[in-house]
């Protein structure tokens, strides 16, 4: 008669060593297993595969007809596979200092040469003002639909297609051309000490180094910019408590300075002409500020995280920018011949080593060259996460080739970040003769990006509130609004508008113009205005090819991309709270 199999040796066929392998285990004893871990090279090998969770990209956006379908835009940007691993003090300090680099402490320096002290404080508090009304923008809009892309998926569901295309890739383009620009920057920082090593060796390092950061995925670029900020923070705040204390006569002279140097030499140099000059400096000193709206798509709570980073803006404006630069026009004069500078990237031109030699303290400005050194190093490394991020996602909505939105594993987009590295080769112009030219026409096409891309957030906000109550809400209904209103993104889209008319003015008549050939003139005018060519010779085929409507306000896609689907409950039970907090908290979470 046949024997009975018995549960127990059922169960033991089972245990064989090559079943139990393959689920990653391996048998010790009867009862016992030991959990299989793979190699730290395996690991990494296997983090750059693609995510198996993920779905293909395909152009889904693009109908059969060939023209584009906003609403599958916006599924794909809604529906990305990167991770949301950043955290809450990551977004506050990149916004307080993530993106502080050479456009305030060494671009200021031919500012201040160039329009007088009262010409760079106006200018930058005119551009803080505009600033601030657009982050404000942003986080409202990024803490309702936080989606790859941001401002310039933004620009696509709600302004225009083309638009949204245009913006895409011009801002793209502004941090893949300011990645060489800021590699280059630092290698010829390190000259300050007399350093005669190739600058082609200091350029190697430092790209090694940020693009190795960017590798580690988006924790590694957040966790870099925590550290950095931080740096960067403590020596603006150092430098302010420094620069009080040598202005009312405490420094190795003793002399008072007080607003000694806006009588001699004045507070103003080339007139209006000097003012408005100043204002492509300050906006790249400004850029990156919108950084912060663009990481809402890795943020694990962006309802909670992002309202207090946007509102952190304000103290990044007024601390970091207005103080410490009206206290370097207290303590340096325009007419200091160093402020010129042999290129933006100088640091013997920055007006902050400069106030610090004058004043006779012996090392400090080494130190202080060294925190311009680093600073120059984060912009570089987040130069790297916004460009792939931005192609990304571009590739999800069909406006950029497709492997740029591969995502692997780590929910890195590891051929966009490759792509935006490989733009960092540039850099080697350092060891050229062409150093200097190379570094100008860099600057020329990332300098006035910013102003499209804060104005077309301005627009954008204008468009969707319009579009919230055509559609039948009510502003209750969003978890974050901007503190600066309707009113603010008007006036932050007016402001841009006008700093675009005199910037053109100051590239078509610049100061000094009657003296140069006419060449000279054409080829300032474009370093002051390339962005503008590039912006139009991105939308006008975009829009002609695929013939993109503008977006009307009852067509507006704002439900695509909601996290929350209980968002009501959640926001008032949060506002119920609110309302017991005491007075004191109530005014401190206005302004944090």
């Amino acid at each position: 008669m046949k024997e009975k199999r018995n549960s127990s040796s059922f169960s033991s066929d089972w245990d064989s060593p090559d079943l139990s392998t393959a689920w990653g285990t391996r048998s010790v004893a009867w009862g016992e297993t030991k959990q299989y871990k793979p190699g730290m090279w395996t690991q990494i090998w296997e983090g750059f595969k693609r995510d198996p969770n993920a779905q293909p990209t395909s152009n889904l956006a693009i109908k059969a007809d060939g023209t584009f379908d906003a609403e599958a835009a916006a599924h794909a940007t809604a529906n990305t596979n990167l991770v949301r691993t950043l955290k809450g003090r990551h977004l506050q300090m990149i916004a307080i200092g993530g993106s502080i680099g050479t456009g305030l402490f060494v671009g200021s320096g031919k500012a201040l040469h160039d329009g007088g002290p009262a010409s760079l404080v106006i200018c930058f508090t005119l551009i803080g003002f505009m600033l601030y009304s657009t982050v404000q923008a942003l986080g409202e809009m990024a803490v309702a639909f936080p989606v790859a892309g941001s401002f310039a998926a933004y620009s696509t569901r709600f302004l225009d297609p083309a638009w949204g295309f245009a913006m895409g890739w011009n801002y793209a383009i502004q941090w893949l051309v300011v990645l060489p620009l800021e590699i280059v920057s630092a290698s010829i920082t390190v000259q300050f000490w007399g350093d005669t090593t190739s600058n082609a060796v200091w350029t190697s390092v430092f790209l090694i180094l940020i693009v190795g950061i960017n590798l580690f995925g988006v924790r590694g670029y957040a966790e870099a910019e925590f550290i950095f900020a931080l740096i960067k923070i403590t020596a603006i705040v150092g430098f302010i408590l420094l620069g009080i204390i040598l202005n009312i006569g405490g420094g190795p002279g003793g002399a008072y300075i007080g607003f000694s140097l806006w009588r001699n030499p004045g507070a103003f140099a080339n007139g209006f002409k000097g003012l408005c000059s100043v204002f492509v400096t300050a906006a790249f000193a400004f850029g990156g500020t919108e950084l912060v709206g663009l990481a809402a798509a890795e943020t694990a709570n962006p309802r909670r995280s992002l309202p207090t980073a946007c509102k952190q803006v304000f103290w990044r404006i007024c601390l970091f920018y207005l103080i410490s630069l009206t206290l370097v026009g207290l303590l340096v004069p325009y007419t200091d011949k160093r402020l010129i500078g042999d290129n933006q990237a100088d640091g013997h031109a920055s007006p902050f080593v400069i106030s610090i030699t004058n004043a006779g303290i012996q090392g400090l400005d080494s130190v202080f060259n060294v925190v311009i050194m680093i600073s120059v190093l984060s912009v570089g490394n987040s130069a790297i996460y916004a460009s792939s991020r931005t192609l990304a996602a571009l590739a999800e909505q069909g406006q950029a080739p497709r492997f740029f939105a591969y995502i692997d594993r780590r929910g890195r987009p590891l051929y966009a970040v490759l792509f935006a590295s490989v733009f960092g080769l540039f850099s080697f112009i350092s060891a050229s003769s062409a150093q200097e030219s190379a570094f100008d026409w860099l600057l020329a096409i990332s300098g006035l990006s910013s102003i499209f891309t804060w104005a077309s957030i301005c627009l954008c906000h204008i468009r969707f509130r319009k579009a919230w109550y055509v559609q039948g809400h009510t502003l209750d209904e969003l978890a974050f609004t901007s503190q600066a209103g309707i009113v603010g993104s008007w006036l932050g889209f007016i402001l841009n508008v006008l700093i675009l008319v005199a910037q053109f003015w100051v590239g078509f008549a610049p100061i000094g113009y009657a003296s140069q050939s006419a060449a000279e003139n054409v080829s300032n005018f474009f370093q002051v205005y390339l962005a503008a060519p590039i912006v139009l010779a991105c939308y006008i085929p975009y829009k002609l090819y695929y013939r993109t409507p503008f977006m009307r306000s009852h067509q507006m896609d704002i439900t695509t991309g909601m996290r929350d689907l209980n968002l009501r409950e959640l926001i008032a039970e949060e506002r119920a709270e609110q309302a017991n907090w005491p007075k004191w908290k109530k005014f401190y979470k206005l302004f944090c």
